[in-house]
């Protein structure tokens, strides 16, 4: 796929994307970590994956001035899109900003996967977030 077409793409297909791609990563991790047992690896994705959880990471990235122009586009259209289900555990304000973190990452996805991609970059840059702020708490 083109990066004009992936361009062209609605901000919802980017976050049904971007919430499986992401949700990979974080299965990875949690494994590479060792953890094995299936309550266990839920339990412990639920802090990466939860719509508050992703509401809050957008916000870092952007406090921190790690997005480029190109992927706050990319954020919000995924944030202006007008979901068809209701968040069941958060706001609508982190329902929408966790469907353009979403977007984001689906995204940055489509436009370079490999290993040394933005994709990439940014998922671990995101993970040790989320972990420096549990080590905190």
């Amino acid at each position: 796929m083109s990066p004009l077409a992936i361009k062209q793409l609605n901000g919802l297909a980017l976050a049904f994307l971007g919430d499986s791609s992401w949700e990979v990563v974080v299965r990875t991790h949690l494994i590479m970590k060792g953890f094995t047992k299936p309550q266990q690896l839920h339990q412990s994705s639920v802090r990466y994956v939860s719509a508050e959880a992703q509401a809050n990471l957008i916000m870092w990235l952007q406090e921190e001035g790690l997005l480029t122009e190109e992927e706050l586009w990319a954020f919000k259209r995924g944030r202006n899109s007008s979901p068809h289900s209701s968040a069941k555990n958060a706001s609508m304000g982190t329902y929408r900003l966790a469907t353009g973190f979403e977007a984001l990452m689906g995204y940055l996805y489509l436009m370079d996967p490999t290993p040394a991609g933005r994709f990439h970059s940014l998922a671990e840059q995101c993970i040790e977030r989320v972990e420096l702020s549990d080590e905190k708490a």
